[in-house]
């Protein structure tokens, strides 16, 4: 079975989000395997993928595995795995993944980019839960809930010195939200590229900090959308590999712009 290890909003090898990305034969093997091979891969997540029957109300099936547990939606291996589909000729066109959160599909643009169209994620103000502002060493200026799908704690900060600067305590973020923390404050300068800037803390599934995150975005898309009342942006994910994600706000959805590169393919032998 071939592997392969694709760095997803990325233009260029080693940067962005590196992502596990496995074709499967028809349905998905057990559990217990899926999560095997992604501890075995080691990256924040795996993606896995069978092709659907015609007629099916989708393409392909699409599930993603962090290296300790499956998570309901994942922004970078779905830009991988429909990378992985368009460079190897399995698949032309647009790509209709079926997953836990729904329907979503991955467009190719002319330019090299791929367009992911996800659901907008739902944003409710909530109370800066105690202990929050120790565990982040910094003071959030407000949090929001993300709804299910996403899962997260959306916390702004003071501003982007103190985003780029952060030195959390991850043990200490253990339990704060389902999956985990965003933290995002306005970019400095816009004429630099981008609008925002975030980073990603997800201990509670066995990811310290993820290197850029495609889900996030969903609730980054429209938090900064109406916060600089426009509906197409660029944020920039802070990581040491860094990423550009470049949204778009439709109401009820998200589109998620980036680019992929293949780095390493070979075989699956277990």
């Amino acid at each position: 079975m071939r592997i392969r290890i694709v760095d997803a909003f990325a233009d260029l090898p080693f940067t962005g989000n590196p992502a596990g990305v496995l074709l499967l034969d028809d349905v998905f093997p057990a559990d217990d395997w899926l999560q095997r091979v992604a501890a075995e891969v080691n990256h924040s997540e795996t993606a896995f993928a069978h092709r659907l029957p015609a007629g099916s109300e989708a393409d392909w099936a699409l599930r993603w595995f962090t290296p300790v547990a499956e998570v309901a939606m994942c922004g970078h291996a779905t830009l991988a795995t429909a990378h992985v589909l368009h460079t190897t000729g399995t698949q032309r066109g647009p790509v209709r993944f079926t997953t836990r959160s729904g329907v979503m599909v991955a467009t190719p643009e002319e330019d090299g980019t791929i367009t992911l169209d996800f659901p907008t994620a739902p944003l409710t103000e909530v109370a800066v839960p105690e202990g929050l502002a120790e565990a982040l060493g910094a003071q959030p200026v407000a949090a929001f809930d993300t709804g299910p799908d996403v899962g997260d704690l959306l916390v702004e900060l003071a501003d982007e010195k103190t985003v780029l600067e952060l030195s959390p305590d991850h043990r200490a973020l253990t339990g704060r939200a389902g999956r985990g923390v965003i933290v995002t404050a306005r970019a400095v300068d816009p004429a630099l590229g981008y609008d925002f800037v975030s980073r990603c803390f997800f201990p509670n599934v066995g990811v310290d900090e993820d290197p850029v995150t495609g889900s996030a975005h969903t609730a980054l898309a429209p938090y900064w959308s109406r916060r600089l009342g426009r509906d197409d942006l660029t944020g920039l994910q802070a990581s040491r590999r860094t990423g550009l994600v470049r949204t778009g706000l439709r109401g009820a959805r998200t589109l998620l712009v980036g680019r992929a590169v293949t780095v390493i393919e070979g075989e699956l032998l277990a």
